[in-house]
């Protein structure tokens, strides 16, 4: 279940301009917050006058608010009725020291009431408290107008898109990350470094592929995480002509994923697949993973564990589903299109209705078909794509990345596993790109429009150099 936003609001006055417009902008901002489904944290006018940051004072106050909700704050919204104080705006946030997205929305002035009564100067207010967040040193984002209403339709959206940044900063915070596995040799491609990742707050969890089949082995066949796990890959995708020892070994491994992420408290995945998997347990992984990403803990395979990170972000940005998928092939001569391809573990999410389990194409010709049964075949659906690929770069020291965002298109494709054509504007520059900044083969995607929330989140707050593709 997607979790409730909260946002702390900071509410701009400055004395000299009409205060009750702060009074009444206060009530706007909650308003909107509310309708969005999200939980304000503000001072109230029994605290400080009309509920508002002004003075110092203001400030420890609105500070020691924030404190008491730190745990539960996903970002910062500064709303400014009129001109604003500033100086008391950026000392809170620095008192108060939660290091989250911070948002600046300015009121728009009336032409008709332009009089000392009325005017709000917040067009002009919005630069100084930037100026004064900045020469604090504290990242922030701005609505895409200069200056919008809090019951505008721009800043409805500007709203979601800010809630996708907290999502992604929130998500990576202390993050923790399961890699199953260890990476295939033909797989130089997604070699990284934990170390940078730890760096970033991200901690890697290994698990070597003969303790997964150990337990497998120990777990009898009645075990009840066995056999809830079966029930629920039977519930899932039509399991067609899957022999039922295949179905149990899935659901075994399943079970065992389960367990372990749960006792080492682990968010998302990356699993060893090619082909151990297949020649000493008899089975891919593919079911198994993609029900994790239906259910919003993405997992990659060949323990890509960037590319888990790719559609973790993704996923949280968007709160749906998030595919790894090959850039693989071009389709026809059309320079904007491609295949983009995998095995397939897709989340149901992705296909066409009529999607199945079925037996790996690929790998059966190496290790045979009865040992590659549990791959996902199907077409993937048109809509919307965003796409998000990170990397850890060991020669600068940083994690850093590409978004971008396209579409699914319905165009027709014969081939197996899981594949569909995308369409990218200028797609010819982002290959060029990908291909001279040794990025891998390997792409997040999701169906949505979220690119620039997960541009923003790496970019701004988590300080990662990225790439937006426009």
């Amino acid at each position: 279940m997607p979790r409730t936003m909260t946002m702390g609001v900071l509410v701009g006055n400055r004395g000299f301009f009409p205060s009750h417009l702060a009074t009444s902008g206060r009530l706007e901002i909650v308003a909107a917050l509310e309708s969005a489904g999200i939980k304000p944290i503000v001072l109230s006018p029994e605290v400080t006058a009309h509920g508002a940051v002004e003075t110092y004072e203001d400030a420890k106050k609105c500070a020691a608010l924030f404190k008491q909700h730190a745990a539960d704050i996903d970002g910062l919204i500064i709303t400014l009725p009129n001109f604003g104080e500033e100086r008391g705006l950026a000392d809170a946030i620095r008192l108060a020291d939660l290091h989250v997205p911070v948002l600046i929305q300015a009121t728009p002035d009336d032409p008709s009431k332009m009089s000392i009564a009325f005017r709000r100067d917040s067009f002009c207010g919005k630069m100084s408290i930037c100026n004064n967040l900045k020469q604090y040193g504290i990242p922030y984002s701005i609505t895409t107008l200069h200056t919008e209403a809090t019951d505008s339709a721009e800043f409805k959206a500007d709203l979601a898109w800010f809630s996708g940044v907290c999502r992604v900063v929130r998500g990576f915070k202390n993050l923790r990350m399961g890699a199953i596995g260890a990476r295939p040799t033909a797989f130089n491609t997604v070699r990284y470094s934990e170390k940078l990742l730890e760096r970033s707050g991200i901690t890697v969890e290994t698990l070597d592929l003969s303790e997964v089949m150990g337990r497998i082995n120990r777990m009898k066949d009645n075990d009840d995480a066995a056999q809830a796990k079966l029930a629920a890959i039977k519930k899932y995708i039509p399991v067609g002509d899957t022999p039922e020892a295949a179905l149990l070994k899935m659901a075994k491994l399943g079970a065992v994923i389960d367990g372990w992420k749960a006792a080492s408290e682990l968010t998302v995945t990356s699993v060893q697949c090619w082909t151990s998997m297949e020649e000493y347990l008899g089975i891919v992984p593919c079911t198994v993973m993609s029900m994790m990403s239906e259910d919003l803990v993405p997992s990659a395979c060949e323990v890509d564990t960037l590319g888990t990170l790719s559609m973790h972000a993704l996923t949280l940005a968007s709160e749906t589903p998030s595919a790894l998928l090959d850039w693989n092939n071009n389709y026809g001569d059309n320079p904007n299109k491609a295949v983009c391809f995998h095995c397939s573990n897709l989340p149901k999410h992705f296909f066409k209705q009529g999607v199945k389990m079925d037996y790996q194409l690929i790998i059966a010709g190496t290790v045979g078909k009865e040992n590659t049964h549990g791959t996902l075949d199907g077409t993937v659906k048109a809509g919307p794509m965003s796409f998000a690929r990170f990397s850890t770069d060991d020669f600068t020291g940083t994690l850093r990345g590409y978004v971008g965002e396209g579409a699914f298109t319905d165009d027709p494709l014969n081939t197996f596993g899981g594949a569909g054509v995308v369409e990218i504007p200028n797609m010819q520059k982002l290959l060029h790109y990908i291909c001279e900044n040794g990025f891998e083969h390997h792409v997040a995607a999701n169906f949505s429009n979220t690119a620039g929330a997960v541009y923003e989140a790496a970019s701004k707050y988590l300080k990662w150099p990225m790439h937006w593709h426009k």
